[in-house]
C-alpha cells in the first residue's frame, strides 16, 4: 500500500471516522485512519482548486482590466465553446459548463502525475469509471429531456421497425459499452505513461526521464481533450432529432 500523502492524513484525521462509518453502512470494512485514500484526496484537491479558481474569476471580473485568472478562464471558455459549437451545434451553451468541467478535472488529475512521489489519480480505474458513469448518465438524461422518453428510446430501435428486435439490444449494449471504453482508454493510457516514466527514472538519471515527463504532459492533454470530445459526441447523438 503506498504511503499516505500529507493531505490524505489530514483528511483522515478530520473526516476518517465519518468516511469509515459510511463505508461500513454499505458493507465495506474500513479504518478511520485509512478510510480516505490518496486518490480520493487528490480528486478532492482538484475539485477544491477548480471551485476556488472559478470563484476568483467570478468575483474579480473586469471588462477594462481582466486579471490573469480571467484571461485563462476566457481562453478555456472560447476553446471549449468553439469545440462544442462545431460538434453539438445550436444550443451547445447548455452543455458547455459540463464538458469544460470534465476536461479540466481530467486534465488536472492527469497532470498530478508529473509531481514526484504522486501516482496519477486517473491511473486508478475507479476515477475514469466514475467520470464515465457521470457522462453516461448526463447525456442520457438530456436525451430523455429533449426528446421525451418514448422518442429517445425509438432511436435505439433504428429506422426500420422489423429490425427493431435485433437493433434495440445491440444499441443498448453499445451505449453501456461506452462507459467501459471511456474508462479503459483513460486508465490504460495514464497507467502506461506512469509506468514508462517510473521505469526510466529508476534506470537513468535526470535528463532522459525528463523527456518522458514531457510525454506524460502531452498524453495528459490528449486524453483530457479526447474525453471531452467523446462527451460532446454522445451529447450530440442524444439530443439530435434526426433519428
Amino acid at each position: 500500500m503506498p504511503e499516505s500523502l500529507a493531505i490524505t492524513r489530514l483528511l483522515n484525521d478530520l473526516f476518517g471516522g465519518i468516511a469509515a462509518s459510511a463505508m461500513h453502512a454499505v458493507g465495506i470494512a474500513a479504518s478511520p485512519k485509512t478510510a480516505i485514500d490518496n486518490t480520493f484526496a487528490l480528486e478532492l484537491l482538484v475539485v477544491s482548486g477548480l471551485i476556488a479558481f472559478f470563484l476568483v474569476v467570478r468575483f474579480t471580473l473586469s471588462v477594462e482590466n481582466p486579471n490573469p485568472a480571467q484571461q485563462i478562464a476566457e481562453m478555456i471558455h472560447e476553446f471549449t465553446g468553439g469545440q462544442a459549437d462545431q460538434i453539438i451545434g445550436h444550443g451547445y451553451e447548455r452543455f458547455q459548463a459540463f464538458v469544460t468541467c470534465i476536461a479540466l478535472f481530467v486534465l488536472l488529475n492527469n497532470l498530478l502525475g508529473l509531481i514526484p512521489g504522486i501516482d496519477t489519480p486517473t491511473s486508478q480505474p475507479v476515477v475514469p469509471l466514475g467520470i464515465a458513469v457521470l457522462t453516461f448518465l448526463y447525456y442520457n438524461f438530456h436525451g430523455v429531456r429533449v426528446q421525451g422518453p418514448v422518442n429517445y428510446l425509438k432511436h435505439f430501435a433504428g429506422p426500420l421497425w422489423w429490425l427493431a428486435p435485433l437493433l434495440f439490444p445491440i444499441e443498448i449494449v453499445s451505449h453501456l459499452a461506452r462507459m467501459m471504453s471511456l474508462t479503459i482508454r483513460l486508465y490504460a493510457n495514464m497507467l502506461a505513461s506512469d509506468l514508462v516514466t517510473l521505469v526510466f527514472f529508476s534506470m537513468i538519471p535526470l535528463v532522459v526521464p525528463s523527456a518522458f515527463l514531457g510525454l506524460h504532459f502531452f498524453v495528459s492533454l490528449i486524453q483530457a481533450y479526447v474525453f471531452m470530445l467523446l462527451a460532446m459526441i454522445y451529447l450530440t447523438e442524444a439530443v439530435a432529432h434526426e433519428h
